[in-house]
């Protein structure tokens, strides 16, 4: 799981690329739709996009229209992934938290008797 959280975070490092995962949120688009959405030129959106494949966070397919027209949608299995793992350390530091206060609420207490 580690490796999967490594790439779906390596591929989310770049803004660009976390604008392409917001603008599919929405729904799948094609290629020429997103390139258009940003002030980059067609084939370096296209490396956004195979980065953002090779990390499974998105795939992508022919239109039923044309072959050659490329549609990206997100995959849910890397989100719930980087979820899992984010839910992992945010139960940490709630522990942490947690024993830090009942640690200062105690010393508060012998402070005062």
């Amino acid at each position: 799981m580690v490796n999967d959280v490594d790439a779906t975070l390596t591929a989310l490092a770049d803004p660009t690329r976390r604008r392409i995962v917001e603008l599919l949120r929405d729904r799948p688009r094609r290629a020429g739709e997103l390139a258009a959405a940003f002030d980059a030129s067609a084939p370096a959106i296209s490396r956004h996009l195979r980065m953002l494949r090779r990390s499974g966070l998105v795939v992508e397919h022919p239109t039923k229209d044309d072959a050659r027209v490329r549609v990206y949608r997100l995959r849910q299995e890397p989100f719930t992934g980087l979820q899992a793992w984010l839910d992992q350390v945010q139960a940490f530091w709630a522990d942490q938290l947690g024993a830090f206060k009942e640690h200062a609420e105690r010393d508060t207490e012998r402070g005062t008797s």
